[in-house]
């Protein structure tokens, strides 16, 4: 299913069972431990004054290490940072180390010091996980000019101060609690409760403050402050201010320290709690929120304080907003805690969020509940409580309404944003006036801090029927941020866009053509019509009536907006016009500029002025490039253009310094340093070095080929390892939708997802063909592009058309498993979490978000115009389960008991259908499993059996005996056993199974 596209890819796996040792000197196959030691770059980012490049290189399993590159000498400094554990800062799930950016890495302002998170060794951190301590993670400050290192224990977030750099704060983490035994529990301790973290319950009251440290960067001098249990500097590093957490709220509140002066203020404090920082852009003014008990509410009852006149002299003026003081405010709510308050620009109005408040219940035989305002009316309630009263049990039960918004379930996934939810309200100082701007008919309003008006979204209409069919409409609202006036602006819009940078306009699309929406004067503007380009994609394939193409954004002055007609890039005027192709030749060429670089993290909208950086593919060629378009001038000047992949661009702030990436299928996309021009440089990076050492894919060849209902496609067919012309080899065919625009990216070993590089180095041809759809059957469409795909690869010489395989996973596996029910192409196939019976799946559900499939089917994926109630031939007709009796592949069908995304009981159906009909099929079900595997040990264990079935299969390797006999539940534990990794003892040795 579309949402699986990237699981598909992360999931659907390829394995490696070991090779007998390559002679010494020769080059090797990839093996399962040689992929786990495969590294990938994170965090890639430049210094600001452009004289630093830092890193993180981590591997599948095992140590990272962060690498600080000179750019001016081409010296690095490497520091081993142990191995990421889940738990960390941006850590990945378990099994997959290294593969998510951590957020643990920074380089001052200034360029003279570079911080990050470091955690013990993996070989440590299996002794502390086994004698259950917990893995707590380390700062490591280095002075870059002479590389001094200095460490910090037991700290969980960090931050320089701004752009001024001249110091650092660190919190550690809080006590550990003791276990029942007053051992560690061996988790490290909460971190500072998110955002969303429901108001009123058990974390709410749990003081969460620790010490944080200070360091002056030019002295190296420390402060330590304790109980804190949230900071924030300013964006200059002027200010630094921080909340005080503990026990028993004995001295809580909000203090900012000038960090010029070094003098400390005490802004406020109280017996409460405090939630949420937020300094404004130019750190002239602060907001937070204090919470305070009361007996008749379960919640806590908050109110807004803020501050404003930053001037480095005297204290700042202090504003407090108590909704209990305002006979305005909504009865029975308070300000939610959930939402941080904001400042607007101007600083005359602070937004924040409210919520519901729930009343404590009365115990049975307490008497009346405590009044608001915390006052009892019930004099017995002072005196002891009596023992509650023996109640009966309750039903545990959920109903399920015809006339529920959404499915229970999904309210069940969403229950804890539920929970979270308040309504966007404003505070205007200088009147002392409340206004609510959201309420249950106008849930969402959205607003800048730069906007006299908000956007406001009302879906009561269409939010049932959107959850049914997946087509989505909402009622636009303008709302006045000085009055909460409301103004309806669109009626039953179907694709609404950011407003612009000023928030006068709304960029909205129907029905083909592009639209500004003005709020002020409440006209609407096309401004596609008479602008020779067609602005709905006619490459989406679902079923949508003219879905739009890509918007690209607003200019910074709010003057026009850059959109895209799937090849070139147009500037289009906000009140419609002579719209300009900025890029002039995509469509002709049939070149995609695709993407814009946004190189200012802080930009607010495109500057004209400035160069405009786009990524580019040939659509045909598959070459790629970079480009950039300068000011005024016609077309894209074109800075690299080959048979490889480009990206990751990026710029140091305050120079003229750019880092990006190439790659091919034989290259990593190590990273280079140039200027504007982005000259075609060295690489600085070196990822992989020992990659020299194994055998890799020869190249790619792409295959054209027309689908049986003329569409014209292509495929990437990767050649394996010293391939030699003439000759044939075994080949797999990896599926999902497109995927021929892969055919110059480099392929890392992993061992979590279908991977082109390790199948190419053991011997094997890769193809990945592109599969098109046709309405109303998404089944047949695979068959109607991929029989002519492998033909067309066939004739090619290169794939043997007796050892053809077939992988695919979810929306991948679904085709799969349809596909050999209807040609006798395939020699093995192996279908990861396939829908298999269209009919029982459009009324199942996601369970990972609690939906239902129908929106999907009908608007999505499934490509289906309706239900199966009014479409029954085409359900059946693309069902694998209707049309079982045919298959002649041998399959493997990968399905878990608690997938979320395709429910398990269609590998059930699939595998139950094919065993009656007594058809080769072994079903592998790894327990508590979702959609994809997480669990290491699951993940090994799977890439080793599909490589010990495809190498059967194809290569008339030993069969498997779990494949020829099966494994009785009593035996499955000796055989796990049997099978599992042995410690290492040599050369090779690693990774090796029996």
């Amino acid at each position: 299913m579309k949402r699986h596209a990237v699981l598909a890819t992360f999931f659907a796996f390829v394995c490696f069972a070991p090779l007998p040792a390559a002679n010494e000197g020769s080059l090797k196959p990839i093996q399962l431990p040689d992929i786990m030691a495969w590294k990938r770059i994170f965090t890639p980012q430049l210094s600001a004054d452009g004289a630093w490049f830092a890193y993180r290189l981590s591997p599948a399993e095992g140590d990272s290490e962060v690498i600080v590159r000179n750019l001016k000498d081409g010296k690095d400094q490497k520091f081993s940072i142990g191995e990421l554990p889940a738990a960390a800062p941006g850590g990945p799930p378990p099994g997959l180390a290294g593969l998510l950016p951590a957020r643990d890495l920074a380089i001052s302002e200034d360029g003279k010091w570079v911080a990050f998170l470091a955690y013990p060794t993996a070989k440590e951190a299996k002794v502390m996980k086994r004698t259950r301590r917990p893995i707590q993670s380390r700062l490591v400050l280095v002075e870059l000019a002479n590389g001094k290192k200095t460490e910090f224990e037991k700290i969980r977030r960090f931050a320089f101060s701004g752009e001024r750099a001249s110091k650092l704060a660190m919190l550690r983490y809080a006590a550990t609690p003791a276990g029942p035994t007053g051992a560690p529990t061996g988790a490290a301790p909460a971190a500072v409760p998110p955002p969303g973290a429901t108001p009123g319950t058990t974390p709410e009251d749990r003081p969460t403050g620790a010490d944080m440290l200070l360091v002056d960067l030019a002295t190296a001098s420390e402060l330590n402050f304790g109980n804190v249990a949230d900071f924030s500097f300013d964006k200059k590093g002027n200010w630094l201010a921080w909340l005080i957490d503990a026990t028993d709220k004995a001295g809580n509140g909000i203090q900012v320290m000038n960090l010029s002066a070094g003098t400390i203020l005490p802004l406020d404090s109280a017996k409460a709690v405090y939630r949420g920082l937020s300094w404004t852009e130019k750190g002239d003014a602060l907001a937070t929120l204090r919470g305070t008990d009361d007996k008749a509410w379960e919640d806590k009852l908050y109110a807004l304080v803020a501050f404003r006149g930053f001037t480095g002299s005297g204290a700042p003026e202090k504003i407090v907003f108590d909704p209990s003081k305002d006979s305005s405010f909504p009865k029975d709510m308070s300000i939610a805690s959930a939402r941080t308050p904001q400042w607007n620009s101007d600083l005359s109005a602070i937004t924040f969020g409210i919520h519901e408040l729930k009343p404590k219940k009365t115990p049975p035989g307490r008497g009346n509940a405590p009044a608001a305002g915390g006052e009892s009316t019930d004099t017995a309630a002072a005196t002891p409580p009596a023992p509650p009263r023996d109640e009966p049990d309750k039903p545990d039960m959920v109903i399920w309404h015809w006339k529920d918004s959404r499915l229970q379930s999904m309210q069940q996934v969403q229950e804890a944003s539920d929970k979270n939810f308040s309504f966007l309200s404003v505070y205007r100082p200088a009147e002392k006036k409340f206004i609510r701007l959201a309420d249950e008919a106008v849930r969402s309003v959205n607003a800048g801090a730069e906007s006299k008006f908000g956007i406001g979204f009302d879906v009561r209409d269409y939010e049932l029927g959107g959850n049914l069919d997946g087509q989505r409409y909402e009622d636009v609202y303008s709302v006045d941020l000085k009055t909460g006036e409301r103004k309806l602006a669109l009626k039953k819009a179907q694709w609404v866009n950011a407003p612009s940078p000023d928030a006068s306009h709304v960029l909205y699309y129907n029905d083909g053509a592009f639209f500004t929406y003005e709020i002020a004067t409440g006209k609407s503007y096309n401004i596609t019509k008479g602008v020779n380009a067609v602005f709905h994609d006619t490459e989406d394939d679902h079923n949508q009536i003219k879905p739009p193409t890509r918007p690209i954004g607003w200019t910074k002055d709010s003057n026009f907006v850059l959109i895209s007609d799937n090849w070139d890039i147009w500037k289009l005027p906000v009140h419609g016009g002579a719209g300009v192709n900025l890029t002039v030749n995509g469509k002709k060429d049939q070149i995609r500029y695709r993407t814009r670089y946004r190189l200012d993290p802080d930009e607010k909208g495109i500057d004209l002025s400035q160069p405009i950086y786009v990524n580019v593919y040939g659509e045909w060629t598959k070459k790629g490039g970079l480009g950039r378009i300068d000011p005024n001038q016609a077309g894209v000047k074109v800075l690299h253009w080959e048979d490889a992949a480009f990206g990751g661009l990026i710029k140091a702030k305050r120079a003229d310094v750019y880092a990006y990436t190439r790659e091919t299928t034989q290259d990593f996309p190590n990273y280079r340093v140039s200027g504007p021009a982005l000259e075609k440089t060295a690489a600085i990076t070196d990822a992989n070095p020992q990659q020299k050492n194994f055998l890799w894919s020869a190249g790619v060849k792409l295959v054209n080929y027309t689908s049986t209902k003329g569409d014209k496609l292509q495929g990437a067919l990767y050649l394996p390892a010293n391939y030699e012309p003439g000759k044939s080899y075994p080949t797999i065919v990896y599926i999902y939708e497109k995927l021929s625009q892969g055919a110059n990216t480099y392929s890392v070993p992993f061992h979590n997802g279908f991977n082109t590089a390790a199948y190419t180095s053991n011997g094997y041809a890769v193809f990945t063909p592109d599969i098109v759809y046709k309405l109303n059957d998404p089944g047949m469409s695979a068959v109607w592009c991929l029989v002519p795909a492998v033909k067309a690869a066939v004739a090619t010489g290169i794939v043997d058309e007796k050892k053809i395989g077939l992988h695919g996973h979810s929306w991948g596996g679904y085709q799969t498993a349809f596909l050999i029910t209807q040609t006798n192409l395939f020699h093995a196939a192996i279908a990861g979490a396939p829908l298999t019976d269209m009919v029982s799946m459009y009324s199942s559900i996601y369970w990972n978000s609690g939906s239902a499939n129908q929106p999907i089917f009908e608007s999505s994926q499934g490509r289906f115009t309706s239900g199966y109630a009014d479409n029954t031939e085409a359900y059946v007709r693309n069902s694998p389960v209707y049309h079982a009796k045919n298959v002649t592949t041998p399959l493997i069908i990968l399905h878990n008991d608690k997938d979320g995304a395709v429910d398990w009981t269609q590998g059930i159906e699939y595998y139950n259908t094919l065993r009656r009909l007594g058809k080769q099929v072994v079903m592998l079900q790894y327990k508590g499993e979702n959609h994809g595997l997480r669990k290491p040990e699951n993940m090994k264990d799977y890439t080793v059996r599909v490589k010990e079935f495809f190498d059967y299969q194809l290569k008339a390797s030993e069969p498997p005996k779990w494949w020829l006999e099966g494994v009785p539940l009593l035996k499955m534990k000796d055989h796990l056993e049997e099978r599992a990794p042995k410690p290492a003892t040599g050369a090779g040795a690693a990774g090796a199974v029996n």
